[in-house]
């Protein structure tokens, strides 16, 4: 159990950290900077979740998990992720 428990765990760091990189990665003057390491998060979890399954019905090698970990963050931050609007010249009195 408690190798479960430090598999899960470390996935959901290197999920994070991953997800602080893509952070970096973005231009300057995007919303919500901490957004970036909880999806990261969420992916590791998710991640895991994955290889977890996949490693008890087909014995799947232990180095898929960092790639499905990768994987799962960019597709939540990149082509699937959240859509930022850029701050026109709208009315901002209100």
């Amino acid at each position: 159990m408690q190798e479960i428990l430090l598999h899960f765990a470390m996935a959901a760091a290197f999920g994070a950290f991953t997800g602080s990189l893509f952070r970096l990665t973005r231009r300057p003057g995007y919303e919500r900077p901490f957004m970036f390491p909880v999806v990261g998060l969420l992916g590791g979890i998710t991640a895991y979740m994955i290889f977890y399954v996949l490693a008890s019905t087909t014995g799947a090698p232990t180095w898929l998990l960092p790639i499905l970990i990768v994987l799962q963050v960019w597709l939540w931050l990149g082509p699937l992720g959240p859509k930022f609007r850029k701050a026109g010249n709208g009315d901002e009195s209100r």
